[in-house]
């Protein structure tokens, strides 16, 4: 096998705060990341061919600077590392090829690279705590551990960016999602603890202690209580300044949260709490439901950090991807990768409205994953095109097949396959800076690089963790 040095150490003559090779000029003051939970390039794809009947046409992907992420943590890389007869992860001597070998599953994510060993990427593949670890601190941890060290130790934080940013900068803080507000994805920007399943400690983190002045998601009580239950939400009514709109039966939850970013008082915090049956907002969709679409709720959390001279960092995750993609619902997929298309296209209107202080300039927006989820693949007979869905069966499992052949899913799981990275605006050159180097010869990055570009960015002497 081949092998490098270890890569873990020290990055901070690479990320120095001075001009580099293809990076951006301007230094960030606002740093917008979306997530797509459980987006593989395959999802991009379908989504694409769905919405404008071409492969690439989702608005990432004009973006200037694009590269690929390798997503394994701490349990896949030691998983990897006892099949091959290596030893367990340590940071000063990981070696990136045992968490991912781009000879064995492929240089770049599928469809970019018809290669790969669905083998190899089904071994082993970390979960949505650790891999959002990587990104919101740029340590790796272990499966379910949320920005806290491996191993488990007693005081196991681990500074996040958001924290670091705001600690350095005073900028607004704000994480919004179509699950429940205290998942593992936007609690790991807001929140620590070893165990993504203590729902109760890391909602009670988020609101009390980290309190980001906007948290909007999924897990209202009314609807599903196993993430937030009816006395929590009687505590957080209490609470000075925390303003809480929630899921009301008959009103548009989008216009509410909107109406309720435009009209909040200065100084206060603002809890968009909604949900359905899973926990999850239901994707009606915008205008039409209930719950507010992924655009409503980035469109009023950059209403309200915006105004904050002193910057911003806004989180926003597209979570029902991974949730459709371990039922194998292509539906709801092509669902919640539109919503996230249109998440996406209102962030850019947003940095690009005239006459205020936000532009391309000083915002750095970057859309990537936290891994891929499903082993979706599109076959060539027959090709989907725009508005084309196609037939689904459910099976008593309560997962779904396709008999006409347009689709195939090769696992309800995660996998260790490569996501997509885009990103734009300020400081986004550092992409360039970081492709390819753990993988000479590709343009993959860690996932631990994402926190890297982001504290680049905005000019940090903190850039390395």
């Amino acid at each position: 096998m081949r092998r490098r040095a270890a890569l873990f150490p020290a990055f901070l003559l690479l990320l120095s705060c001075g001009p580099g090779p293809g990076r951006d000029t301007g230094q960030a003051r606002h740093v917008i990341l979306f997530i797509g939970d459980g987006m593989q390039m395959e999802n991009e794809v379908a989504a694409s061919r769905y919405l404008y009947g071409r492969d690439e046409g989702l608005s990432w992907h004009s973006f200037p600077h694009r590269c690929h992420v390798v997503t394994w943590d701490v349990t896949s890389y030691d998983a990897y590392a006892a099949a091959l007869g290596a030893a367990a992860f340590e940071e000063a001597g990981a070696d990136p090829l045992v968490g991912f070998d781009p000879a064995r599953g492929g240089s770049a994510p599928f469809p970019v690279d018809r290669g790969g060993d669905a083998a190899y990427l089904l071994f082993s593949a970390t979960d949505s705590a650790a891999a959002a670890t990587a990104m919101a601190t740029g340590v790796k941890t272990e499966a379910g551990r949320v920005s806290w060290r491996r191993g488990d130790p007693a005081g196991g934080a681990l500074q996040t960016f958001p924290e670091r940013f705001r600690s350095a900068t005073g900028a607004s803080v704000g994480v919004v999602t179509t699950v429940p507000f205290n998942h593992a994805t936007p609690a790991a920007f807001v929140a620590h603890g070893p165990d993504r399943g203590d729902y109760a400690g890391l909602a009670s983190q988020i609101l009390s202690v980290a309190g980001p002045e906007v948290a909007v998601g999924g897990g209202h009580p009314g609807w599903n209580a196993a993430y937030f239950t009816a006395a929590a939400l009687e505590a957080a009514r209490a609470e000075a300044g925390l303003v809480i709109v929630e899921r009301t039966a008959g009103r548009d939850g989008g216009a509410a949260l909107r109406a309720a970013a435009d009209g909040l008082p200065g100084g206060a915090r603002l809890l968009g709490l909604f949900g359905g049956a899973d926990g999850a907002f239901e994707l009606e969709g915008g205008s039409a439901g209930e719950n507010p679409g992924l655009a409503d709720a980035v469109v009023a959390a950059l209403t309200v950090l915006s105004r904050d001279g002193d910057g911003l960092f806004l989180m926003a995750e597209q979570g029902d991807v991974d949730w459709a993609n371990h039922q194998n619902d292509y539906a709801r997929m092509i669902r919640a990768m539109a919503g996230l298309e249109a998440a996406v296209r209102a962030a850019v209107s947003y940095v690009e409205r005239p006459d205020d202080a936000m532009d391309w300039s000083n915002t750095l927006l970057v859309v990537t994953a936290d891994h891929a989820t499903g082993l979706v693949r599109l076959t060539d007979a027959p090709a989907l095109g725009a508005g084309a869905l196609p037939a689904q069966v459910q099976d008593a499992a309560a997962a779904w097949s396709y008999p006409g052949g347009e689709v195939t899913y090769g696992s309800r799981g995660h996998t260790n396959e490569p996501v997509t990275l885009s990103a734009m605006g300020a400081g986004s050159g550092l992409v360039e800076s970081l492709a390819g180097l753990r993988y000479p010869g590709t343009r993959l990055i860690d996932d631990t690089d994402v926190y890297r570009i982001l504290a680049g960015a905005v000019g940090a002497e903190w850039s390395d963790p």
